[in-house]
């Protein structure tokens, strides 16, 4: 997937898009630590070679940006991942200086049934990871993996703010359209009171 991310962004770039997001999580931070701020880089001088410049967003970054507006320092994650790659996703949020302190690992190798999965689930699956002491819940740190419908119900249930990698996402998408980060029912930091820097 991201081999073909430059032909993607010069494709895009085509439709003279405002921003442009690039939605896998796994895709980015399997290629080492840091690696979404390279491939943001990457993609924005690639749609600039053809005549149009507009910033690109991660899923990856946008969870690690997403993270620190909230302040979190500390987190438990849900992952519809096996757990190799779930370890991968957390050496890569820990080395960006976010301690993963207890993760659930859902075993699920095929992408359409990541997909597939009920938006309530994580409200469920998230109440059985140790909470103590953390800063927030990342209730899916995949974008593909639908938890909107399960954000406010774990931060009412848990008193904590609670994301998802899909939530982080519209989150920078919308900053960097400089339009009001705002969506409502979509949790603590889509409420209106965080900021990203641009």
């Amino acid at each position: 997937m991201d081999a073909d991310s430059d032909r993607c962004a010069l494709e895009l770039s085509d439709a003279r898009v405002d921003v442009l997001g690039y939605a896998c999580l796994v895709a980015i931070m399997s290629n080492g630590n840091g690696y979404h701020r390279l491939a943001e880089r990457r993609l924005e001088a690639v749609m600039a070679s053809n005549g149009h410049r507009a910033p690109v967003v991660t899923s990856a970054g946008a969870l690690i940006e997403g993270l620190r507006a909230l302040g979190a320092k500390k987190i438990v994650l849900l992952a519809p991942y096996v757990k190799p790659l779930t370890a991968l996703v957390i050496d890569y949020i820990e080395r960006e200086g976010i301690e993963v302190r207890d993760s659930i690992s859902l075993e699920i190798e095929d992408n359409l049934a990541v997909g597939a999965r009920d938006p309530l689930a994580p409200a469920e699956l998230c109440r059985k990871l140790d909470t103590r002491g953390v800063d927030a819940i990342v209730a899916s740190a995949c974008v593909q993996m639908p938890s909107l419908a399960s954000l406010e119900i774990l931060e009412k249930q848990l008193g904590l703010p609670v994301v998802s990698a899909a939530a982080c996402t519209a989150f920078q998408l919308l900053q960097r359209l400089r339009l009001s980060p705002v969506a409502p029912g979509a949790g603590m930091l889509l409420a209106g009171s965080h900021k990203v820097e641009s």
